[in-house]
């Protein structure tokens, strides 16, 4: 990308303030050079974001990770997605060598076993597939939200990701739980049947639960352990912190 990313930043940033959710994706394709990559996991806040950018027509792919552990519900609104919208979505799969050597190593379920065991079996399952999808992107599109959690709370429209090269956009960054779900059932959008048993973040099944009443809407992820309930998809490659527009 030869734009500093900074500055691109921090125009989009500008120019979402009172923008909704298509006036923000149509304003960083205009804005942004090469490929816009938006991976989805097929949450709420990612069904929204398919749905604002198929009723766009803006040119940006739509891909997901599929990390082989994911819930049959998943796969059901992934298929009922590509339906709705006449589109498919490119699956990116973790490498066979690499869980064939990860399954060696730890075992079946061995991310259960401590905090680096299940960092390891993300980054094979999660973050190096994530690489190769946005090879030479110019932007990431995501359906992050800055009430998911604490270690999102900052969370703007469009950062700068100096690691990886390019623009993070996060178009629904703004919204809460509630503006999100009325959105959802209004516009009819196909989402996750599990959403409807008591998980609001779902990935992986052997790492996702319901959660309880009064806990966060992330406490499901990982609660085995005491973590930020991240899995290194939105921290910086090496642990960098991007740089971020104000």
């Amino acid at each position: 990308m030869t734009q500093n990313l900074a500055l691109v930043a921090e125009a989009l940033n500008a120019s979402a303030r009172d923008a909704d959710i298509a006036a923000r994706i149509n304003a960083a394709r205009a804005r942004i050079e090469g490929r816009m990559v938006f991976t989805t996991s097929f949450g709420l806040e990612d069904q929204m974001v398919t749905h604002a950018i198929a009723r766009s027509g803006a040119d940006i792919e739509i891909v997901t990770l599929d990390t082989g552990r994911l819930f049959p519900e998943t796969y059901d609104v992934w298929a009922a997605t590509e339906k709705r919208y006449g589109l498919r979505i490119a699956a990116f799969h973790p490498k066979a060598e690499a869980v064939e050597a990860l399954v060696a190593r730890q075992g079946i379920n061995g991310f259960y076993d401590g905090l680096e065991a299940r960092k390891s079996c993300c980054a094979v399952r999660k973050v190096e597939p994530l690489g190769r999808a946005l090879a030479g992107a110019g932007a990431w599109v995501t359906g992050l939200r800055a009430g998911q959690s604490a270690a999102r709370q900052a969370t703007p429209f469009a950062e700068a990701d100096a690691a990886r090269g390019l623009i993070k956009l996060n178009p629904i960054h703004d919204w809460d739980a509630a503006t999100l779900n009325d959105h959802v059932r209004a516009l009819e959008i196909p989402y996750n049947a599990l959403h409807d048993r008591g998980f609001p973040s779902i990935g992986c099944q052997p790492c996702t639960r319901a959660v309880r009443v009064g806990e966060h809407e992330r406490a499901g992820r990982w609660w085995w352990e005491q973590s930020d309930q991240e899995c290194g998809l939105h921290v910086a490659k090496r642990g960098e912190k991007p740089a971020r527009a104000a």
